[in-house]
């Protein structure tokens, strides 16, 4: 039996939400279709547009930065994949047990999720310079500090989110089916391994994806902690595509086809990453 409120809901459906169609829509459907149109074109301001073909395609896989800045971008996403969901996931562990303080420290390790990209950026790059002055050096002394000093940077920032997202998964596991591993006689090495980690497989596929994603579009802690500094060797993908962008005259068709690409090698990369994390869901 339907009630009156599911009544009108099936009947009015389509003008509650008819405001979020019209703001997707606007805000993302027509911005992104004309995003690939301009990535065909030569362009500096939508009405002057003039269609060229793949001319800008060829241009981004002949510029020998961009490809720098992707290969950096992937070495940068894997490496801040495994250190944040390593840690993460080591500090929702011990934080899970029964420790004095332990909403105090869940507290602590989030809050730097909630400082911006910006702030952080120059923050850190105070927090390094000091620290490489002893050697008389500085994080845009050369593109490995650079690479190293977004990698802490960003560990830093992430950790206590994920850490949030496995402190929610461990308190929702089963506790009668770890009673049983150690009733059996697991260790808690075994128990961890065995027991809890395979259980643990959805907030591991959330929190990777997001880890990810995240890597790939870091942009404005690289800005504001090197700028892609010295001579651009330490700039992730994003970066390169605003300065190609916004930074080069007569370049916009260009920087647009960059973030096509870029646009398509995240959505495959997310794609197959969160298939191969169901597979292993539905194995174990």
């Amino acid at each position: 039996m339907i009630s009156m409120i599911g009544k009108s809901i099936r009947k009015w459906w389509m003008l509650f939400s008819l405001p979020t169609l019209v703001a997707f829509m606007v805000g993302f459907v027509v911005p992104f279709i004309l995003g690939i149109y301009l990535s065909f074109t030569n362009f500096t301001t939508i009405t002057d547009a003039e269609w060229i073909g793949v001319g800008n395609y060829s241009g981004v896989f002949s510029d020998p930065e961009f490809i720098h800045s992707l290969v950096l971008t992937v070495l940068f996403t894997v490496v801040t994949t495994v250190i944040i969901n390593v840690v993460g996931f080591m500090i929702a562990y011990m934080l899970t047990k029964k420790i004095s303080g332990s909403t105090l420290f869940r507290s602590i390790f989030f809050m730097p999720n909630l400082i911006g990209g910006i702030i952080l950026g120059y923050i850190w790059q105070l927090l390094l310079n000091g620290v490489l002055s002893f050697w008389n050096r500085s994080i845009t002394f050369s593109a490995t500090y650079g690479f190293w000093g977004l990698v802490i940077l960003t560990c830093w920032q992430q950790i206590g989110y994920m850490m949030i997202i496995y402190i929610a998964g461990l308190q929702a596991l089963p506790g009668d089916v770890i009673e049983a591993a150690q009733v059996d006689g697991a260790s808690q090495g075994q128990t961890l391994r065995r027991v809890i980690l395979p259980l643990m497989m959805p907030s591991i596929t959330v929190c990777t994806f997001l880890t990810i994603t995240n890597g790939f579009k870091t942009f404005d802690q690289n800005l504001a902690l090197t700028n892609g500094a010295p001579s651009n060797n330490s700039e992730l993908i994003t970066l390169n595509i605003y300065r190609t962008f916004y930074g080069t005259a007569g370049m916009q068709g260009v920087g647009q086809a960059k973030a096509v690409i870029f646009f398509v090698i995240v959505a495959i990369v997310a794609i197959a990453q969160n298939r191969l994390s169901a597979r292993k869901e539905v194995a174990l």
